[in-house]
C-alpha cells in the first residue's frame, strides 16, 4: 500500500505517473536504437568493405565504445552543475540521428571510422542525464524494474533495426547506403517525442522527492565531492568484466571472414542477441530487486562463454556465443546502471554516472584493442586470458560492499 501512495504522489507532483514515464522514455530509446543499433549491427563488415583488418574493427569499435563512456566523465558532472537533463539528452540523441545516416555514404574508411565513434559520442552527451532522469522515475517503481522495463523497449528497438538493415541490404544487394539512410526517419521520431515528453515532465527529479516524502524517508547525506568508497570498488569490478568483453563489431567480423554467415545474415543474428538482452534485463532486473547485487556474478560467467563460443568455427556455437554476448549487454545495459543508483546520492548522480561510465570506457579500449589484437594472433590464447579476468572480476565483486537487499 505504501508504494501505491508513493506513486500516487509522484503522479501528483509530475502530471505522469513514473511508469508511464518510464515507458515513454523507454519508446524513445526504441526509436533511437532502431537508428543506431541498425548500423552498429554491420559496423563490422561495413569497415572490412572498406579495407578494415580485424584489429582496426576492434579499436575502432572499442574507441566508439571509449567515446560513448570515457565523454561522460565531462557530460555527467556538467549534468549535475547545470541541471540541464533535458538538453543535454536532445542533444546527445540528435548527434546520434545525424551521424548514423552519413555512415552509409561515408566511402572512405577514415570518414567511417569518424562516423562510428561520433555515433558513440552523442551517447556520451546524453546517457548521465537519461540515466539520471530515469533513476529518479525508478525509485517510484524499483530500480531493478525500472531499469529493466527500459532496456526491454530499448532492445525492441534493437531488433527491429538490424531486421530492417538487414532487409534493405538484401533488397540492394548490399548496398549500405540505402540501408543506413532509411534510418533517418525513426531518428526524426525520435526528437519529436523528446521535445512533448520534456513539455509533459519538465522536472523527472520531482518522482523521486516525492517517493522520499510519501515515505517519510531522511534525505540521503551528501558528502561533499566524494562518492562512496563502494562506488569505487564497484567501478572496478565492472570494468575488469568489460575488458574481457569482445564487441560485436569483432564478433561479425569473425562470422564473416570465416564465412560462417553472409553479410545479410549478421544483422538477423544481431536482432536474435538483442531478444536474449531484453529477456536478461528482466530477469536479472526483477532478481535485483529481491536479492540485491549478488546476481552480477553471471555477467563475468556469460563473459567468459562469449569468448569461449562465439570465436570457433562450428556455425552452431559462433552463433550460441553471439546469444550470449547479448545476454551479457542486457545485464550490462541495465542491472548494473540501477546498483549506481543505489550507491550515490541523488546530487551526485550524473556525476557518478559519468565517472563509472569513464573507467568503463577506459576498459572498453583496452578490450577492443585486446580482443581485436589477439583474435589475429592465436584464438586459444584468447579465450585463456578473457577467462583470466572474469575470474579476478569475480574477485572484485565478492569484495564491493553494494547494498544489502
Amino acid at each position: 500500500m505504501r508504494a501505491v501512495a508513493e506513486r500516487a504522489e509522484a503522479t501528483r507532483a509530475t502530471g505522469m505517473g513514473p511508469w508511464r514515464f518510464v515507458l515513454w522514455f523507454g519508446t524513445v530509446s526504441l526509436l533511437a536504437d532502431v537508428v543506431y543499433e541498425g548500423a552498429r549491427s554491420v559496423t563490422g563488415p561495413l569497415l572490412a568493405s572498406l579495407g578494415a583488418s580485424a584489429l582496426v574493427v576492434g579499436v575502432v569499435t572499442g574507441a566508439g565504445e571509449a567515446a560513448a563512456l570515457g565523454l561522460r566523465l565531462v557530460s555527467g558532472p556538467l549534468a549535475d552543475r547545470t541541471r540541464r537533463f533535458w538538453g543535454l539528452a536532445i542533444g546527445g540523441y540528435l548527434l546520434t540521428v545525424v551521424s548514423v545516416p552519413l555512415l552509409g555514404v561515408a566511402g572512405t574508411l577514415w570518414a567511417a571510422c569518424v562516423l562510428v565513434v561520433a555515433e558513440r559520442v552523442g551517447k556520451a552527451v546524453r546517457s548521465p542525464a537519461k540515466d539520471t532522469m530515469l533513476s529518479h522515475a525508478a525509485a517510484a517503481t524499483g530500480r531493478g524494474r525500472g531499469f529493466a522495463v527500459h532496456e526491454a523497449l530499448d532492445q525492441i528497438g534493437a531488433i527491429v533495426g538490424p531486421l530492417l538493415v538487414a532487409g534493405v541490404l538484401a533488397l540492394t544487394g548490399g548496398d549500405y547506403g540505402p540501408a543506413l539512410g532509411v534510418l533517418a526517419l525513426p531518428g526524426v521520431a525520435v526528437l519529436g517525442l523528446l521535445v512533448w515528453l520534456r513539455a509533459r515532465v519538465p522536472d523527472p527529479e520531482a518522482y523521486e522527492r516525492d517517493v522520499a516524502a510519501a515515505s517519510a524517508s531522511a534525505p540521503e547525506p551528501e558528502d561533499g565531492r566524494r562518492l562512496p568508497r563502494a562506488f569505487w570498488t564497484y567501478a572496478a569490478f565492472t570494468a575488469a568484466t568489460t575488458t574481457g568483453f569482445a564487441t560485436f563489431g569483432v564478433l561479425s567480423y569473425h562470422l564473416v571472414e570465416r564465412h560462417l554467415l553472409t553479410t545479410a545474415w549478421v544483422p538477423v543474428l544481431y536482432a536474435a542477441a538483442m531478444a536474449v538482452d531484453a529477456v536478461a534485463a528482466l530477469a536479472t532486473g526483477w532478481l535485483y530487486d529481491r536479492h540485491g547485487p549478488r546476481v552480477l556474478i553471471a555477467l563475468p560467467a556469460l563473459t567468459a562463454g562469449v569468448a569461449a563460443l562465439a570465436f570457433t568455427n562450428t556455425l552452431a556455437l559462433a552463433v550460441a556465443g553471439s546469444l550470449v554476448w547479448g545476454a551479457a549487454m542486457g545485464i550490462q545495459e541495465s542491472t548494473l546502471r540501477a546498483t549506481v543508483a543505489d550507491l550515490v546520492p541523488t546530487g551526485r548522480r550524473a556525476t557518478a554516472y559519468g565517472l563509472f561510465a569513464g573507467v568503463v570506457g577506459v576498459a572498453s579500449l583496452a578490450g577492443g584493442a585486446l580482443i581485436g589484437g589477439l583474435y589475429g594472433y592465436s584464438i586459444p590464447v584468447l579465450i585463456t586470458v578473457v577467462v583470466a579476468i572474469q575470474v579476478l572480476a569475480v574477485v572484485l565483486l565478492a569484495v564491493t560492499r553494494t547494498p544489502r537487499r
